[in-house]
């Protein structure tokens, strides 16, 4: 290697932000994750209303091939529609900054319509059951997986209260920030809107949580294939009117 790009290595590799392999490139992923997170607005309210899902349509849009995002305009809010919010700001940041080229095409396909559960990338996102490790798997965009000691803050994450999957869940979609202890009690930390204030952090017993599943963002350039995937998943669609198994989601979402 000539001297000066030996030279240029080093002063590179010591910036804060280098990311030499994937590992570090994970890293920054999850780093996004919770940049974004920490750039939203707080509060705003909860509510899973028709109304709230049109200002969801309303906060994001497609202007000179660029993805703009207005979170302030998304208030009131409910967990998936933060959740996936959240994620598109991840997307337009890393095309903002040049990491990530999508075409007009993909980007539109990621602004929300009122499509129904199971249908195109937000009707994916906002069903029942698994919709955002559905999502992943399809399109590749990163990895599932359920057990605790892998999660890492900055992963998306599903929460199931209860044993029930589908139509008589009782979930939450979440960003996970970790785990830790009060008062003695183990607790998982994650980032969602809540009930009832909306937007912000929240702190529950681990024990509350039923069944946990994780899904790590680390091929976002995988959104190009978003004109390959069926208009409809199935799966997720029929998770309105009926339920599905561990086995079931787990086979689906391929961890």
């Amino acid at each position: 290697m000539p001297r000066f790009r030996i030279l240029l290595f080093i002063l590179v590799s010591s910036m804060p932000g280098f990311a030499p392999g994937a590992e570090s490139r994970q890293v920054s992923l999850n780093e996004a994750v919770l940049r974004a997170c920490r750039a939203m607005p707080a509060g705003g309210g909860y509510s899973a209303s028709s109304a709230a899902s049109r200002l969801l349509e309303s906060s994001m849009s497609v202007t000179a091939g660029t993805l703009v995002i207005d979170p302030q305009h998304a208030s009131p809010s409910f967990c998936s529609s933060a959740t996936y919010l959240l994620f598109v700001s991840v997307i337009s940041q890393l095309v903002s900054d040049g990491s990530l080229t999508l075409s007009p095409e993909n980007l539109n396909a990621l602004l929300v319509h009122g499509q129904g559960d199971g249908a195109g990338v937000w009707g994916r996102w906002n069903a029942n059951g698994p919709g955002t490790a559905r999502l992943f798997k399809e399109l590749g965009l990163g990895t599932n997986f359920t057990d605790f000691a892998d999660a890492l803050p900055g992963d998306f994450m599903k929460i199931f209260w209860t044993s029930e999957i589908g139509m008589r869940e009782r979930g939450h979609s979440v960003v996970y920030l970790g785990t830790l202890n009060v008062g003695g009690v183990e607790s998982v930390r994650f980032w969602s809107s809540n009930q009832p204030l909306g937007y912000g952090e929240k702190t529950v017993a681990r024990s509350k949580i039923a069944q946990a599943l994780f899904s790590r963002l680390d091929r976002p350039a995988n959104l190009s294939r978003i004109a390959s995937m069926p208009k409809v998943d199935p799966y997720l669609s029929s998770l309105l009117s009926k339920p599905s198994s561990p086995a079931e989601m787990r086979r689906m979402c391929g961890y």
